[in-house]
């Protein structure tokens, strides 16, 4: 990351504390409901400190790379048939788009309805939350090769499943990644929205339990861990990861 930018993202954040401070001085709000920067820094303190945040970020991350895993691998199964197939485009392929629209807190009650208050049904959120965007990208990467590379490929006597995996597969790698990257972001959100409504322990539960009794600055500390969570492991990960493969297949 480039210094001048760090630059202005550092600077952004003290403004928006100093904006948060003088809010806060004025008197707006009553404390219980608008807590200051130190009372929230000092509940994030705590809660590190006596370790019921590290238990519940490692339990959000447990649940988060099953289900994250099984989006990936159920997506680009059915993105592949629905980018190889007419006939399944055509019949289940405006359905995809859909089930993709549907807010991931919807999916909850069903979960809950099938597998009950466990993280069986967190896990089964978060792999509906990523499935859907996952198989968009990836059929639209099997769409997107070029046909004058597959009649190169043809020529050159390479068809059929051979073809599909040396040719139809390296080509669509960018598009597959810029999928990977979606269904993080949606499986992160569907995490969330899953473990707002489990019992089971995660950042969704901890600030749903912060809620019910009252305590703004844990609220709004969770929340900013879960939104700081979001981008960094986006900016530092996927994000660059993407622009690699793009640039190393020449798209960028």
């Amino acid at each position: 990351m480039k210094l001048s930018l760090l630059v202005k993202r550092i600077a952004f954040l003290v403004v928006v504390i100093g904006i948060w401070y003088l809010i806060y001085a004025m008197n707006v709000f009553e404390d219980i409901i608008f807590p200051s920067p130190t009372t929230v820094a000092s509940a994030l303190y705590e809660g590190f400190a006596s370790g019921d945040l590290f238990s519940a970020l490692g339990a959000s991350f447990r649940h988060l790379f099953s289900g994250l895993f099984l989006a990936i691998l159920f997506g680009t199964l059915l993105g592949v048939l629905l980018g190889k197939s007419r006939e399944a485009d055509e019949t289940a392929g405006m359905y995809l788009v859909a089930l993709q629209s549907i807010p991931s807190i919807v999916w909850v009650p069903l979960a809950i309805m099938i597998f009950g208050f466990s993280e069986a049904a967190v896990v089964f959120v978060v792999v509906l939350g990523g499935t859907f965007v996952m198989a968009l990208n990836v059929r639209s990467a099997i769409r997107s090769v070029s046909p004058q590379l597959l009649r190169a490929a043809k020529t050159m006597g390479v068809g059929g499943v051979s073809q599909f995996f040396r040719v139809e597969i390296p080509a669509s790698v960018p598009y597959f990644m810029s999928g990977i990257r979606l269904a993080w972001a949606f499986s992160w959100r569907a995490l969330m929205a899953g473990e707002l409504l489990s019992n089971g322990p995660g950042l969704g539960y901890s600030l749903r339990y912060a809620q019910d009794y009252a305590r703004m600055d844990q609220v709004i500390g969770i929340i900013i861990i879960i939104g700081v969570i979001g981008a960094v492991v986006d900016q530092i990960v996927f994000s660059k990861l993407e622009k690699n493969v793009m640039k190393r297949w020449g798209v960028l």
